[in-house]
């Protein structure tokens, strides 16, 4: 019995498989209907826009058997190219669809323009804006959307707000794709500048402001926005929302603010999957609380290849080698497949503890058993690896092999290992090629004039500091952050404006007093300062970390964890004074510096003094 054509077509918007799709074109056709503009039509769009293999395939063969295809045809074919990233041939069809006489319509530019969104296809696109002002469509909600979204993904942010400011009518999407441009070229200022302007606003709207914020390195101010979309409750925060919180949580080393953000998560029942979860881990691990990241991971149901590499990343950065790389076997144990970020963690776990010979096999693994070509993340990790392990030389090597250009940071890498082995040579020709490649960069002039002070070569010291004048480069300040009861405190080094700074020195000096009394003596190397050894161990004294602690001695109850995150590497001699802390004041300290954790406790680091 046939079925009405009708039906035939609300079947073919059903079907979940390319077999289920052919036998209604097959009814169609038995109705007669399968050259019939509307329902080829019909069967091409399912076809185009389905995940089913050979969909595309299908469309094309019902397009070109189509005696009078439609405009609806071309545009869903165009679109489905743009879906899959074909750009070229999306653009190709476009101008097929003109050639042979269809008019494109505010359908077809909507797809077309968005396959111009990289910078290598701009030229296209200014010109397909030429074509939408000769069609008349310049003033279409969807067709200025996709132009402001097109010079937005291609960083002309210029252009993208003219189009925006010519536009009479802007609805909610088309604001939010402006202040993603902006986002997108880093004009965070200008995005929120828009963002104040919004008439109404979205989820999105706040997502991506906050996510902007988080990538530009302004975690503070993203969790200001979190704060004010709860207040304003103009919406409710989803999971995209929340996982930009959670990292700028993470970046902070704000554990409250995280922890507040997962009592919500559960508040409101919403599910925490995969990129919940992953977020859950990440931040955990980043604010020192590796036991609740390990608790989320472990209560996940569904697990993917950046929840694994995010777990061992986490396990990495607290020195937990040997979880880390049991977690690696499981993982491939489980059937998930390791990728390029998976093997920075168990790359790093390797440096961090100075497994030279696992790191190097590893790293050969990753090609010969994975397929996958080290990227310059995986060098650096090499050049680490062998630097912290006073093999320079080795280090060196690597870098001379490698397929790609050296960056700052493999050269870094590589000057900062010649500061623990002492090489002044290999420190002068790292500085060097790091200075090459960043004339500004403050952090190879300190590296190699600390080289120099722990020799006792101080003319060398002041040579680099009367360079570092005249360029006008001045040194990255130590910066130490501590969350206390919601609020996140910023101290630098030397730092005194601190309401309480008074209160802040005074305990540093009793805290002092105590240690040296079990036997702490200032460890006056580390100060690359040509001073007396009052002025050295006054300069020790006020280092951002010391005087974060001390703050957290006045303002917590006695044997209370303090949690501190800094910019710089931690130094020897601070590291030496907060391991006799722990134990003489029963206080566990967990600081996270450039590189890793050190959980200071009962006198002793989980480092094991390697760092």
């Amino acid at each position: 019995m046939l079925i009405s054509s009708h039906s035939c077509l609300l079947l073919l918007d059903k079907c979940s498989t390319l077999l289920q799709l052919k036998q209604a074109h097959a009814q169609l056709i038995t109705l007669g209907l399968a050259r019939h503009a509307i329902a080829s039509g019909r069967v091409v769009a399912v076809c185009a826009l389905s995940c089913f293999p050979g969909g595309l395939d299908y469309a094309y063969s019902v397009f070109n058997d189509c005696r009078m295809p439609n405009s609806f045809m071309w545009n869903h074919l165009i679109r489905a190219h743009v879906q899959l990233k074909d750009h070229d041939r999306a653009l190709l069809l476009f101008n097929s669809m003109r050639r042979r006489g269809f008019r494109p319509d505010q359908h077809t530019f909507p797809f077309a323009i968005q396959a111009c969104f990289s910078q290598s296809m701009l030229r296209i696109g200014m010109a397909l804006q030429g074509c939408v002002v000769s069609a008349g469509y310049e003033r279409d909600v969807y067709v200025v959307n996709a132009l402001v979204g097109m010079y937005g993904g291609c960083g002309v942010v210029g252009a993208a707000r003219q189009v925006f400011d010519e536009t009479p009518e802007r609805d909610l999407p088309l604001w939010n794709i402006m202040i993603r441009a902006y986002v997108s070229s880093g004009s965070v200022c200008m995005a929120r500048k828009l963002f104040d302007e919004m008439p109404e606003r979205n989820v999105i709207s706040w997502s991506c402001m906050i996510d902007g914020c988080v990538r530009h390195g302004l975690y503070k101010e993203a969790l200001g926005l979190f704060h004010e979309m709860l207040v304003m409750e103009e919406a409710k925060p989803n999971e995209v929302t929340l996982s930009s919180v959670l990292s700028a949580c993470g970046r902070l080393g704000a554990l409250e603010h995280g922890e507040w953000v997962h009592a919500y998560i559960g508040k409101f029942g919403m599910k925490i999957d995969v990129v919940l979860g992953t977020a859950l881990i990440d931040m955990y691990a980043k604010c020192g609380s590796i036991e609740r990241a390990e608790s989320v991971f472990c209560g996940l149901k569904c697990r993917d290849v950046m929840t694994w590499s995010a777990m061992i990343s986490g396990l990495a950065m607290h020195g937990h080698d040997g979880k880390c790389l049991q977690l690696f076997s499981l993982m491939q144990r489980e059937g998930v497949r390791p990728n390029a970020v998976t093997f920075v963690g168990v790359l790093c776990a390797c440096g961090h503890v100075g497994l030279v010979g696992e790191g190097r096999h590893y790293f050969d693994s990753m090609w010969e058993e994975f397929g996958i070509s080290p990227l310059i993340q995986h060098y650096g990790c090499m050049v680490d690896l062998y630097s912290r392990a006073g093999l320079v030389d080795k280090a060196y090597e690597v870098i001379k092999n490698m397929p790609i250009e050296p960056d700052v940071l493999i050269w870094g890498s590589l000057l900062s290992g010649c500061r623990t082995s002492g090489n002044i040579e290999m420190a002068e020709l790292a500085s060097r090629k790091v200075i090459e490649l960043d004339p500004l960069n403050s952090g190879a002039y300190v590296l190699l004039s600390n080289i120099y002070a722990k020799s006792g070569r101080w003319d060398d010291v002041k040579s680099i500091r009367r360079v570092m004048e005249e360029k006008g480069i001045n040194k990255t300040p130590g910066c130490s952050l501590v969350e206390l009861d919601g609020v996140v405190y910023e101290f630098f080094a030397g730092d005194d404006s601190h309401p309480i700074s008074m209160e802040i020195h005074s305990m540093l000096e009793e805290i002092m007093r105590r240690l040296r009394m079990i036997g702490y003596v200032e460890n006056t190397a580390e100060v690359a300062l040509n001073l007396n050894e009052e002025g050295k161990e006054h300069a020790l004294l006020v280092h951002s970390e010391k005087l974060a602690v001390a703050f957290c001695f006045v303002s917590t109850p006695p044997r209370t964890p303090i949690r501190i995150v800094k910019n710089l590497r931690i130094c020897v001699d601070c590291h030496l004074a907060f391991k006799l802390m722990s134990g003489e004041f029963d206080r566990e300290i967990v600081i996270r510096d450039c590189n890793r954790f050190h959980h200071f406790k009962n006198g002793s680091c989980s480092c094991r003094d390697y760092w």
